[in-house]
């Protein structure tokens, strides 16, 4: 029984600090993108398709990337 308490705190010690985490990096990226809006005139939208394009390019990077590995590895 005492054995299930100890679990249980120390479980719901994990869940609090998990909680905490979240909480301050939505409010740190919401305070990004209200300074962003104010100061820059960038939407949230623009946000969003600015990453989305960054992960393409990055993504295209690592095709680009093992597709030189594989031309590397037929020519030996």
């Amino acid at each position: 029984m005492i054995l299930t308490f100890i679990v249980a705190w120390i479980v719901f010690t994990i869940l609090v600090k998990v909680v905490k985490t979240t909480v301050k990096l939505a409010l740190t990226v919401a305070a990004i993108i209200v300074l962003l809006k104010i100061g820059f005139d960038i939407s949230p939208f623009d946000v969003v398709g600015y990453v989305f394009e960054f992960l393409q390019k990055v993504s295209g990077a690592i095709e680009n990337n093992d597709a030189i590995k594989d031309l590397i590895d037929t020519n030996n």
